[in-house]
């Protein structure tokens, strides 16, 4: 039986060792890339394929479908500005978060329906509403009830169209 050279048995271990290092660390990159970008991929799906059968978080309330205006309804738009300064601006702000959410891009966040609901209905939302649940749990404070009408509801609605368009 022929024995290891001493010289070359530590190179030949260092090597091993090196091989595994650099080959553990390039399935770790790989896996995190592919994990990322298949979140990615996911969200997009979710997001951007509305061929698709998906359940719409509407809220709970009496809005079950809003048909939106093409273009703004610059009129019911300004209408919604007044009332959401007079009814809404003391806990929320656009742009900033403050008591509440910010509420900029909330028409790219929620439905239309779930938006009103929250409007016209917060306490039954923030008892069996998911994501109104866990906006309470965040913000800690419920949303106040207003007791906006429908109609106010949707100029605000309008409204915060109006201004994510223009953001």
């Amino acid at each position: 039986m022929k024995k290891p050279n001493i010289k070359t048995y530590p190179l030949n271990i260092i090597i091993i060792i090196a091989e595994l290092f650099i080959t553990g660390l390039l399935l770790t990159i790989i896996l995190s890339c592919n994990s990322s970008n298949q979140n990615k991929f996911s969200e997009n799906i979710k997001s951007s394929n509305t061929n698709q059968i998906e359940t719409i978080d509407k809220g709970i309330g009496p809005i079950n479908n809003v048909v939106l205006n093409h273009p703004v309804n610059k009129e019911m738009s300004a209408v919604g500005k007044k009332t959401f300064e007079a009814k809404c601006s003391a806990c929320h702000k656009m742009g900033k978060r403050f008591i509440g959410p910010s509420l900029d891009s909330v028409t790219a966040r929620r439905s239309p329906e779930w938006i009103m609901n929250m409007i016209i209905n917060p306490e039954q939302m923030v008892k069996e509403n998911e994501t109104a649940k866990k906006l309470l749990m965040e913000y800690i404070s419920p949303m106040a009830n207003q007791s906006l009408t429908e109609e106010e509801a949707r100029s605000i609605l309008e409204y915060f169209i109006e201004n994510d368009n223009n953001s």
